[in-house]
């Protein structure tokens, strides 16, 4: 890979006020991070008009937190890939496991998601992972492989080798950050799982168990983390621009 992948992801949280110094405190120090790592932040919808008009121009780049599988139709409440894209987004994360928890989101509806977002001409991030219990069960390795190979195989068949790119956030559900040696198995099985996707379309892996300054330069050093995708630090300038530093 050629540079570290760092996305914001901002869930459901803060306001526009919040929201401006945000994205404007980060926009300024990371003018210049385009050439070393690539940098953007996913927002709720509402805020995507205040991300692009305060992003435009600068290295970080924005999109949505989710999109519907559909393109259009009498689906009240869900918002079309298509219009996200018209806000110049380039990203879209899909697959959050505390959306899986929330709304019943299936492996199959995140594929359809992803594939969505593909045509309207973004790059999904797929997020998977596994629950606490399922983790210590040990049955974590199989049900993040499971997930990932619903969204593989929908790609694959839809995009490959029409350049698209997929980007894949590993976590777990229960936001807690893995230890060392349960994180590395499963990242490892992650890059041998789409080891195909990402040699066709340059595909990183993120880390998603809560990316913080403190242990960014460690989790980003492993051979198989392309970079993080940072939920509650992203909200905070000053932290977010340690985990992008790393």
């Amino acid at each position: 890979m050629p540079g570290k992948l760092v996305v914001g992801n901002w869930k459901m949280n803060g306001d526009l006020r919040r929201k401006r110094r945000a994205a404007g405190g980060s926009a300024g120090p990371l003018a210049g991070a385009g050439d070393a790592r690539e940098i953007a932040v996913c927002v709720p919808f509402p805020y995507l008009w205040q991300a692009q008009a305060a992003l435009s121009g600068s290295a970080i780049g924005w999109g949505a937190q989710n999109v519907s599988e559909y393109a259009q139709g009498a689906h009240t409440g869900e918002v079309a890939a298509g219009m996200v894209a018209e806000f110049a987004a380039g990203t879209s994360s899909s697959g959050t496991r505390s959306g899986e928890r929330c709304t019943g989101e299936t492996d199959e509806m995140v594929a359809a998601k992803s594939s969505a977002a593909l045509e309207a001409g973004m790059t999904p991030i797929v997020c998977v992972g596994e629950s606490w219990a399922e983790r210590e069960s040990g049955a974590g390795e199989a049900v993040v492989l499971r997930q990932l190979d619903a969204v593989a195989s929908r790609i694959g068949r839809a995009h490959r080798g029409d350049g698209s790119c997929l980007r894949t956030g590993v976590g777990d559900r229960d936001g807690r950050s893995a230890t060392r040696s349960r994180r590395k198995p499963y990242m490892s099985s992650c890059a041998s799982g789409c080891k195909h996707e990402r040699e066709a379309a340059n595909v990183p892996l993120l880390y998603g168990g809560s990316v913080k300054a403190g242990n960014a330069k460690a989790l980003f050093a492993c051979a198989d983390i392309d970079g993080g995708l940072i939920g509650g630090a992203s909200l905070n300038v000053d932290e977010f621009l340690a985990i992008a530093g790393a």
